[in-house]
Parts: structure tokens; C-alpha cells; sequence
């Protein structure tokens, strides 16, 4: 099973209002519409947790996210448990009033939680006004459903005024409403909302779709008080289509690797074993119920994999849908799944015999900077790790942002000085003088070399398009075959997903999906290179003369 989870560094479970939300759903919820409608919520183990994530507060009773995203395979329920938290925002202690001493009490309907010592205390929201987003004219939504069903058939409902919950609109006794909205009346600023459902926004691709996330979004800067915040619920994007949900994978990606500031997102992602074969009965059994996790107990498994089975249905649509895998566009060079398979955790020893990949950039082209990467790939087993890569930061720090020269000089000699370097292939395009340096420092103590007169100076570019093609395809075939491992460092797997197909009258190579994309290649390359150097370093350093036959593309 793989987890991605993005809290924040100060993040404490036990420092959380969860734990009241958690005893108030369980003893105010029903289920909503379906199989068991009516019947008393009892939150697994992976939901209580995600509430106790979602309303974990700082040292001074603030709360420590904005915004709280939470991707699970189609079928978990994740709408009906954004209808919980909602109506916990609307009728629950959802926001912090004190640290108490041990012995309060919080008492609704008749029910009491009694409080531990150093708990934090809730108080009610002040005209709490939550909005829950659909996609579709018309539709309410899942969310709004789960809780309009709650306010007039469940223990919510007792005491509500009458006609207080309408199918558009419920209105919360004290002051305040939940509210379904969709595109065409969610456009307009003015909303004063202190909690926002985003339900299946992988399905948010459509220009009028993402304004209303956006408009919305910006509502939730107006209410200090309140302490807004949103949820975003999503089953797996398709990648390319530029939804809402790619894009907040896209700032969660950002945050772990430090490259922005100031983002308060909860990101919690679970998808199946990557490594999972369609094609075996028992391994599709347990990647369902990695996926699932607690909630696989009460889903038709038995069905699901009948749907996964029938021909009628798209693989990669399964892996997507019932493993929440990311798949790939049509032309990606190499699928989530395939390289997701290939890695491994590997320690790199001081002096271990391995080889360097190298390609960079210095010139910026319409404002964006092409990044640079230096790779290395471990002789004995084919493992590759990521030394550094360099990318041009997003937002306004990235505007007058230029290669760090001088720290792409430094990362290579120093991994000369602490790995046993048998091999560099470098592209040396606008590097043709540090390359040189390289060159005179290093490159009589290479056992492989790039040739005779440049022994690391490898172009990518030119006349040499064969070697460049069969490079490719050797690095493409040993990821297919699983010849090579990878350490699963963000930025050379954001690279390598990021690199497309394309047929050349060489053969087949790889670029970004469109020369402006700001989307990176380079550590992909760095990386082929240094597995190309080290193929040459097996060959006990004699450069492989070429044999190459251009494959007929499928």
C-alpha cells in the first residue's frame, strides 16, 4: 500500500478537537441514503484518523489547516463522511475555546462528552455558513444529500423547525444555512462561507467548474473568527486533464519538496501496491483491499473484480477507479504503475562504484527556465538515486531565478569526492565550458568513456539521434523489466511521468507534453544517462559500437 500524507511539522493527534467530532457524528449521524440508511455511524479506524487529523490545532487553539484534501478509491464513502463533518461544522463545538482542566462537560440533545485534562474545549460556530459543491445542474450532491437526509430522519432532526431543511437550502436554528451549490450559482464573490465541501474534484476539469472552485476558495479569506477552511474529496485523476484534484496533488508535491511557503493543506492519498498483476486473481484480491484498507470488510469485492475482469472495461480505467493508481496519458513514455514498481529503499554507501547523468539548462525561454539534474545509478544493481535537481521555484520567487552555476559545480565534484565514479555522460548543450572542466579534472580516471576526446560529453542532440534513440529504449525497457531500481525521489519521478512519446525519423524519443509546459524532463535524461554509462561499465568499459534497428512503434 502507498500513503501519501502531508501534515504539518507541528502536527499532534492528541492536541485535536477530532476527538469530540469523532464522539458527535458517532452518537448524532445516521447513514445516509442507501443500504443502510438510518442506522448509528461507527467511523473506522483510517476515517477517525482523518478526523483527528483535519481539526488538529497549534499551541495557541488555532487550527492548523486551511484546506484538507483526502483521495481514496471510488466507493469509499468519502462523500458521506464530508456530509458528517459537515454537519459537525454546522451544529458541533467545531472550533476551539479552551484547554480544558479535566471533568467539563459538553452537552447536546440529552448527550454528554465529558472532557479530558489539557483536551481542548469546542465552542459552536457563530451563523455558520457551509457550502457543499456539485458538478452538475440540478444535482445536489452526495454530500448535501447525506446531510439533508440527517436533518430530517435522524436524531438531528428532532427539534429542527419545520420546512428548516430544504432540498436548496437548510436553514441552521441561531443563524446560518448549508447550502448545495453548482457552477452557474457559485460564480459570484460575496459568500461568507466558513466551510466548504469540494466533493469529487477530479471530475472539476471544465473551465466553469474550476472558476467555482476558485471564487469559492476565495470566500474563505473573510471570516478570521470562523476560521474557514475546505475539504476537497477525490478518487484519481486522470493525469493531463488539469482538474482541480491533479492540481492540489501538483501543491502537495510542492510542499514536500519545500519548493513553496506558507500552505496550509492536509493532503492524505492511498492507492494500492503499484507492483499489483491484473492478470493474478489473488494479487488484484489484496490490492483491493489496500486500497480499501477497513472499509473492505463491507464492499462487494467479489463485484468489483468482475468489473475489473470485463473486457468491456478499460485496465488502466480499474487501476484508476478501484486502486486509486495514477495512470498515464496516451503518450506518456513510461506509466505511474511501471515506474511506481521499480522502486526501493537502497542505501548509497561512500565510495560505491557508480555512474552520473547530467543535463541542464541556462536559458530562460518566455519566463520559464528549464531545470537541471545530475543523477547517479549504482553499478552493482542498476539503482539510481537522485544527487540534486534544480528547478525554477514557482510564484514570485521564481521570477528572476537563474541555474545556480556555481552549486551544480560544486554537486558534481563532490560526488566524485564520495562515490567511486566510473562513468559521467553528460549533455553538454549551454554547459560546453563546465563540462570541459569536468572533462580535465575527471576524465582520465573514468573507466568508460563518452569517446576518446571527450570522455564524459554526451549529446543528446545533433547528428547522433540512433544513440540517442536506443538509449531511450534500453532505459524504457529496463524499467519494464524491473533491471533497475530508483530511490522514488519526487522530483526524478515527477520527470520521468512527465515525459512524452514522441516518433522521430530516428525512432522513438521523449520530450514535455508541449514546448511551453513548465512541466520537467531533465532528471528523465540525467537519469538515462547514467544508466547508459553504466551499461558501458558492465561491458568492462569498452564503448557499445551501434547495432541499432528502429523498433516499429505500436
Amino acid at each position: 500500500m502507498t500513503r501519501e500524507l502531508i501534515r504539518a511539522e507541528d502536527h499532534d493527534r492528541n492536541r485535536s478537537l477530532g476527538w469530540i467530532a469523532i464522539w458527535w457524528i458517532e452518537t448524532f449521524c445516521v447513514h445516509g441514503p442507501g443500504d443502510v440508511q438510518g442506522t448509528p455511524v461507527k467511523l473506522d479506524d483510517e476515517f477517525a484518523g482523518f478526523i483527528l487529523d483535519v481539526y488538529a490545532i497549534g499551541e495557541d487553539g488555532r487550527r492548523n489547516y486551511d484546506s484538507a484534501f483526502m483521495s481514496r478509491a471510488k466507493g469509499r464513502a468519502k462523500s458521506e463522511l464530508a456530509g458528517f463533518i459537515a454537519l459537525f461544522e454546522g451544529f458541533g463545538p467545531a472550533r476551539f475555546y479552551d484547554w480544558a482542566k479535566g471533568g467539563e462537560n459538553y452537552t447536546y440533545k440529552g448527550k454528554s462528552y465529558v472532557y479530558q485534562a489539557g483536551e481542548p474545549m469546542g465552542i459552536e460556530i457563530v451563523a455558520p455558513v457551509i457550502r457543499c459543491l456539485a458538478t452538475e445542474e440540478g444535482q445536489a450532491g452526495n454530500t448535501y444529500d447525506n446531510i439533508h437526509f440527517n436533518l430530517t430522519e435522524g436524531p438531528l432532526a428532532e427539534g429542527l423547525p419545520r420546512d428548516a431543511a430544504g432540498l436548496t437550502r437548510i436553514f441552521i436554528p441561531g443563524g446560518g444555512e448549508i447550502i448545495p451549490s453548482t457552477a452557474s450559482n457559485s460564480s459570484k464573490d460575496g459568500g461568507k462561507e466558513s466551510f466548504i465541501v469540494y466533493d469529487e474534484t477530479h471530475l472539476y476539469t471544465t473551465p466553469e467548474l474550476k472558476r467555482m472552485y476558485a471564487t469559492v476558495r476565495r470566500n474563505l479569506a473573510k471570516r478570521k473568527q470562523a476560521e474557514p477552511w475546505s475539504l476537497e474529496t477525490s478518487t484519481m485523476y486522470m493525469p493531463g486533464e488539469n482538474s482541480v484534484a491533479e492540481e492540489t496533488h501538483n501543491l502537495a508535491k510542492a510542499i514536500a519538496e519545500g519548493k513553496t511557503k506558507r500552505q496550509r493543506l492536509l493532503f492524505d492519498h492511498r492507492e494500492a501496491d503499484p507492483d499489483v498483476d491484473l492478470t493474478n486473481e489473488d494479487e488484484v484480491r489484496a490490492g483491493l483491499r489496500e486500497a480499501y484498507g477497513p472499509f473492505a470488510d463491507v464492499m462487494d469485492i467479489d463485484r468489483i473484480m468482475n468489473e475489473i475482469y470485463d473486457p468491456r472495461n478499460d485496465p488502466q480505467d480499474s487501476r484508476r477507479y478501484y486502486f486509486n493508481q495514477p495512470t498515464s496519458s496516451r503518450d506518456a513514455w513510461v506509466s505511474a504503475p511501471e515506474w511506481n514498481a521499480c522502486s526501493a529503499v537502497k542505501e548509497i554507501g561512500k565510495g560505491d562504484e557508480i555512474t552520473l547523468g547530467f543535463d541542464g539548462s541556462r536559458k530562460r525561454s518566455r519566463g520559464i527556465a528549464d531545470a537541471t539534474a545530475l543523477i547517479g545509478c549504482r553499478v552493482s544493481d542498476g539503482h539510481l538515486f537522485e544527487i540534486k535537481v534544480w528547478e525554477q521555484p514557482d510564484g514570485p520567487a521564481g521570477d528572476d531565478w537563474e541555474v545556480p552555476t556555481e552549486d551544480v559545480d560544486y554537486e558534481v565534484r563532490k560526488a566524485f569526492e564520495t562515490y567511486k565514479v566510473v562513468g559521467m555522460f553528460a549533455d553538454p548543450a549551454k554547459w560546453e565550458s563546465y563540462i570541459a572542466n569536468w572533462e580535465s579534472a575527471f576524465g582520465k580516471n573514468l573507466k568508460v568513456k563518452s569517446s576518446l576526446n571527450h570522455p564524459i560529453e554526451w549529446w543528446m542532440t545533433g547528428n547522433r539521434s540512433y544513440l540517442v534513440v536506443r538509449a531511450l529504449e534500453q532505459f524504457h525497457d529496463a524499467i519494464i523489466q524491473k533491471d533497475i531500481s530508483h530511490d522514488g525521489s519526487r522530483a526524478l519521478t515527477r520527470h520521468i511521468l512527465n515525459s512524452r512519446r514522441r516518433i522521430t525519423r530516428g525512432g522513438l524519443t521523449i520530450a514535455k507534453s508541449h514546448p511551453d509546459s513548465r512541466d520537467k524532463i531533465d532528471a528523465a535524461i540525467a537519469a538515462t544517462l547514467a544508466y547508459q554509462a553504466r551499461l558501458q561499465a558492465l561491458s568492462k568499459g569498452q564503448a557499445t559500437k551501434s547495432t541499432f534497428i528502429p523498433r516499429r512503434i505500436r
